[in-house]
């Protein structure tokens, strides 16, 4: 259906809302030109104003919901709106799922022609407190009462005014105004851009990026604060290797239970955000291979042995591969603790050009690979041609999911014989899922 009602650029209009980007607006059309506007759902129709027109599109937010969605609920943040971390809170979160199911569906569909055989229900987990990695901004703004702790704002680069964040664990998202006066009393306040906080499953970290030397009045307190909160607490002047810790720390580690893995990691090392998510994520990617203990397994963009060390616990051998030295270094640390001697690993830069030579040419039972968001075209030209059984993709972009299913299914002989979608950020527009590849007729 048509918006109605439209006027110039800055103006008011009305619209019917027919579906949902992958960003999470609204999309309405007008006489052939669509309108995407933020804070609308599918279903409803909104007054909205305009922010700015292109050649093909138009983009605006809601000002007022006319007809309400039957999925629309009241957000439970008060800074939603505001604050860009989550763009879905005013969604019902079975709402959320079946937008992201679909939104993987027609991008496998649109830019890859293929489709899975079968869908898995969405693996799911709490959808507030979720939250054990993030980096948090920090600006000093004297015309909004001064010292900003939290993310973006909604389609700027200023940082929302956050007094608590309900996406965040509780060990840090309710602290948000204690870290704000925190560094109000800092010297380096005006030169620290930024926090990063990590959770493990029994302590948790924080790491000051500051572009200034502290003064040992700062380092006192910054260590004053972590033992009130009970936070380790962490210096970074320059990059990842000049990360100092400020107080007496020990290993952040979480566990996998179902597999017995326990992994070691750094405050700066990527780790799902995640916990429950991931553990699920970790089990359904093994019951999905079906391995029998006999199996070889490569495991590419295996960071620092999330599924890699599983997935030892239950097949013969597994070659782990990682673009970053750092994190292949803690993978091994972490094979050796865990008593895993057949779990080898590697870095490689599984972007190259000469992946094949990277992954070898040893004849491999299955693949997994969990890449970053840009895809793993190179791997998959290379292990479609070698005809590796299964292939075992845990994506977090359905379009480069998509370009690189094409080449397996449509080049190669592949089938896609099962996908789902994993709610691993809820409340935002970001969409992970997992995709099982078959070689050949069923």
């Amino acid at each position: 259906m048509a918006a109605i009602g439209v006027v110039k650029a800055g103006g008011e209009g009305e619209a019917f809302i027919e579906a949902l980007t992958h960003e999470a607006a609204g999309v309405a059309h007008h006489d052939g030109k669509a309108v995407f506007i933020d804070g609308a759902l599918p279903g409803e129709r909104v007054r909205f104003r305009y922010d700015g027109r292109k050649r093909h599109y138009d983009k605006g937010h809601v000002t007022e919901v006319l007809e309400a969605s039957v999925d629309r609920v009241e957000p439970p943040c008060a800074h939603f709106g505001v604050c860009g971390g989550c763009r879905l809170q005013h969604l019902a979160a079975s709402a959320q799922l079946r937008a992201k199911e679909q939104a993987v569906r027609d991008t496998l569909w649109h830019v890859g022609q293929v489709s899975a055989q079968t869908w898995a229900p969405p693996l799911i987990g709490p959808t507030l407190g979720y939250r054990r990695k993030a980096r948090l901004g920090v600006r000093v703004v004297p015309k909004k009462g001064g010292v900003l702790v939290g993310f973006r704002e909604r389609n700027h680069s200023f940082i929302a005014p956050l007094a608590s964040c309900l996406t965040l664990e509780a060990r840090i998202g309710g602290r948000l105004t204690a870290l704000r006066e925190l560094i109000t009393g800092l010297s380096v306040a005006p030169r620290l851009p930024q926090i990063e906080y990590a959770g493990g499953d029994d302590r948790a970290a924080l790491v000051f990026r500051h572009l200034e030397p502290l003064t040992a009045a700062d380092g006192d307190a910054i260590r004053t604060f972590g033992a009130r909160e009970h936070l380790d607490v962490y210096s970074q002047a320059a990059g990842p290797e000049s990360i100092t810790p400020l107080c007496s720390v020990q290993p952040l580690f979480y566990t996998l239970p179902a597999f017995d893995v326990t992994l070691q990691f750094a405050p700066h090392d990527f780790v799902q955000v995640n916990k429950d998510v991931n553990r699920a994520m970790v089990s359904q990617a093994l019951e999905w291979l079906d391995l029998d203990g006999s199996e070889r397994i490569l495991d590419l963009f295996c960071g620092l042995g999330n599924f890699t060390l599983p997935l030892a616990r239950r097949a013969r051998s597994v070659v782990g591969i990682e673009g970053s030295p750092a994190l292949v270094a803690q993978a091994e640390r972490n094979a050796v603790a865990n008593g895993l001697t057949h779990a080898r690993f590697a870095a490689a830069d599984l972007d190259a050009a000469g992946v094949a030579a990277m992954i070898g040419a040893e004849n491999y039972d299955a693949v997994l690979l969990d890449p970053p968001r840009t895809g793993a075209l190179e791997a998959v030209r290379v292990l479609g041609a070698q005809g590796v059984p299964r292939l075992l993709y845990v994506s977090c972009n359905p379009a480069t999911l998509a370009r690189d299913a094409q080449v397996l299914v449509r080049t190669h002989g592949y089938r896609l014989v099962r996908a789902g979608v994993l709610d691993m950020f809820p409340h935002t527009h970001h969409i992970e899922s997992m995709a099982l590849f078959v070689r050949g007729t069923a």
